[in-house]
């Protein structure tokens, strides 16, 4: 099987993952989204420790200059799943993840600025025409908090984007993917306890299980997306990532009874097609 290949697979297995984290942490009910990403993340620790541990792979990044894509990813993955975590609480869960999907446009700006990767003028097109798709989901001129958590969504999908071109230049400088995510989860933990004293609400035993469930799926969807990013360049296989916007409207639908409107709809058809396109003409010029 080619890299690319297993890259596909690794972004599919990894959108199924993060729909059903989407779930968990609308379920888990009415806490902070500082609080829910601790446990999120606590999770994912002990698990990429794990990882390590049996395959014997050394707490370290290697040379020096990797700390600082470390750093890159872990910063920019920690506000993204900080805004993330507030879109899917404010918002019908298939538009949070939609926005979220954004992150791969922002990946093909960032590569542009950090790795000065080449960016054609038909990538130009299809990430103008993903940003006008987006304006239908943020709806301006409407509900005032459902317009500020969907741009609060938007950011998180900024900050991914981010660090996923952290994540490629991490992976290629030669760190191991598990401890990629060791270190994002074991930042993120971090950076989440003073946040999270302020507003502070002690979590019922139920609320705890779904973020437990909520840690055990993200865990499950950050070694797939670190092994997808390893394996193959995002241009080549970011747009398997929008499976997830199916998985997540079948979750919302049966599990919360969840049906995006029109305009959410015309949204999601626009960034998808801007996605295929873009995928279908880097193909081409590769």
């Amino acid at each position: 099987m080619t890299d690319k290949n297993k890259g596909v697979i690794y972004v599919i297995s990894a959108a199924f993952f993060f729909s059903l984290m989407t779930l968990f942490v609308r379920l888990s009910g009415d806490l902070p989204a500082f609080e829910k990403s601790f446990f999120r993340n606590l999770v994912a620790l002990f698990f990429a420790y794990g990882v390590l541990k049996r395959n014997h792979i050394p707490l370290s990044w290697g040379d020096n200059s990797n700390l600082k894509y470390l750093l890159g990813r872990s910063i920019a993955g920690a506000a993204g799943v900080f805004c993330n975590f507030y879109a899917i609480d404010h918002l019908v869960i298939a538009d949070a993840n939609m926005l979220n999907k954004l992150s791969p446009f922002f990946a093909v700006l960032f590569s542009y600025i950090l790795i000065k990767e080449k960016v054609r003028p038909y990538q130009i097109a299809c990430v103008t025409a993903a940003f006008i798709g987006a304006l239908f989901i943020l709806k301006p001129g409407g509900n005032d908090l459902n317009l500020f958590a969907a741009f609060i969504g938007l950011m998180g999908g900024l900050g991914a984007g981010l660090a996923y071109t952290n994540v490629r230049l991490a992976t290629k400088h030669g760190v191991p993917g598990p401890f990629v995510v060791f270190f994002f989860s074991m930042f993120t933990c971090i950076v989440s306890i003073p946040l999270s004293i302020p507003v502070f609400v002690m979590p019922k035993l139920w609320q705890i299980g779904f973020l437990l469930l909520a840690g055990v799926a993200a865990t499950g969807g950050q070694f797939s997306i670190t092994a997808a990013y390893a394996h193959a360049p995002a241009a080549s296989i970011s747009v398997y990532d929008y499976t997830q916007i199916i998985f997540a409207t079948i979750l919302g639908m049966i599990f919360l009874g969840e049906m995006p409107d029109y305009l959410s709809f015309i949204g999601y058809a626009i960034i998808c097609i801007a996605s295929v396109s873009m995928f279908l003409l880097n193909r081409k010029h590769a």
